[in-house]
């Protein structure tokens, strides 16, 4: 049954047809974007605010039908960490290269999404909390050290528990 839905997603997908409440972008080869809702070009800035209001939307290419949402949200990170202030250092981005292939790979994604998602959820609750006070960003860097910290101590506490089950159970090839 799961076989059958997920072919006629994609039979639905490739129509060109919208999820509900989906917002679908379309990529031509010029490389100009265009809004089926709107019925007009929009630009990458255009994107970016989207995603800032939350709106869900998926960018396909306009002769494949291809998914190139990914592409296009990381073209717009690409784009803010080359002008202003980075949000990541070239020690952090090799590190995250140096997991492509690694066995932890799946593992990692998974732990950097939740780890953004309770970092976002924290920031609403601090703002929330305290309406009207404006946060700086030392401010925030001084709420956010505690939960740094805790992270760390976490996946310290996560690699000792792997560590132990290693112990436990060996994997890899006997010698």
């Amino acid at each position: 049954m799961a076989t059958a839905r997920k072919k006629a997603e994609s039979t639905t997908e490739q129509a060109g047809e919208a999820k509900p409440g989906l917002r679908i972008l379309k990529k031509y080869p010029n490389r100009r974007l265009y809004d089926t809702q709107t019925s007009s070009y929009i630009t990458l800035a255009d994107v970016k605010r989207m995603v800032l209001e939350g709106v869900a939307f998926e960018v396909h290419d306009a002769k494949t039908q291809e998914d190139l949402t990914r592409s296009i949200l990381l073209q717009i990170i690409l784009e803010e960490e080359t002008g202003g202030v980075p949000m990541f250092s070239t020690a952090s981005l090799a590190q995250i290269i140096r997991f492509y292939g690694h066995a932890m790979q799946g593992v990692m994604g998974g732990l950097l999404e939740r780890q953004m998602q309770a970092f976002a959820d924290m920031q609403q609750r601090f703002t929330e909390q305290t309406p009207g006070m404006p946060f700086t960003p030392e401010a925030w860097t001084g709420l956010m050290g505690g939960y740094a910290e805790q992270s760390k101590t976490l996946m310290n506490q996560w690699q000792e528990q792997l560590k132990q089950a290693g112990a436990m159970f060996p994997f890899g090839p006997k010698k």
